[in-house]
This record gives structure tokens, C-alpha cells and sequence, in this order.
């Protein structure tokens, strides 16, 4: 679900900025490019999250075939 919010915001940031764009309304452009770049951070944040959570689950692995061979 974590990463669908990056992608919402991402989403949600390019519907404002284009309306902003269209109205000429600066103020609502550059809030769409805030919530664009918020959603990539997120996104960011979860990638890396997942990379630590594979790296522990390989060391547990590693951890317990030492354990399995003695």
C-alpha cells in the first residue's frame, strides 16, 4: 500500500500542476510539483526498505544453513 501512496502523490502532482499550468494559478503548479516530488521520495524510501529487508532475510538464510550444517 506504501507504494501506491507514491504513486497517488505522483499522480495527484501532475493533475495540479497541469491545472495550475492551464489556469495560470503558480501557487497550484507549484504545489503539484511538491506532491510529485513527495511521491517519488516515497517511492525511494520503499525501494529501499525492501533492498533492506531482502539483504536481512539472505543474511538470516545464511545464518541459519550454518546452523542446519553443525
Amino acid at each position: 500500500m506504501a507504494d501506491l501512496n507514491g504513486k497517488l502523490d505522483q499522480v495527484k502532482g501532475d493533475a495540479k500542476e497541469a491545472l495550475g499550468n492551464v489556469t495560470d494559478n503558480e501557487s497550484l503548479e507549484n504545489e503539484g510539483k511538491a506532491d510529485q516530488l513527495s511521491g517519488g521520495v516515497k517511492d525511494k524510501l520503499n525501494e529501499a526498505g525492501d533492498a533492506i529487508k531482502d539483504e536481512a532475510n539472505e543474511v538470516a538464510g545464511k545464518i541459519q544453513d550454518a546452523r542446519d550444517e553443525n
